[in-house]
């Protein structure tokens, strides 16, 4: 986990994504999914 903004290093999910993983819907995870492009974008910026 990144201390700083408390993202998994590898996924870059928060814990609590992780753990609400399996009940989401399909459209709650694609929301997720595009938050996760923006957080990936922002690490290499």
């Amino acid at each position: 986990m990144d201390d700083a903004d408390q993202y998994c290093l590898g996924c870059q999910r928060t814990l609590d994504e992780i753990a609400a993983w399996s009940e989401l819907s399909d459209a709650e995870k694609e929301v997720i999914w595009t938050e996760l492009d923006k957080r990936r974008t922002n690490l290499h910026e």
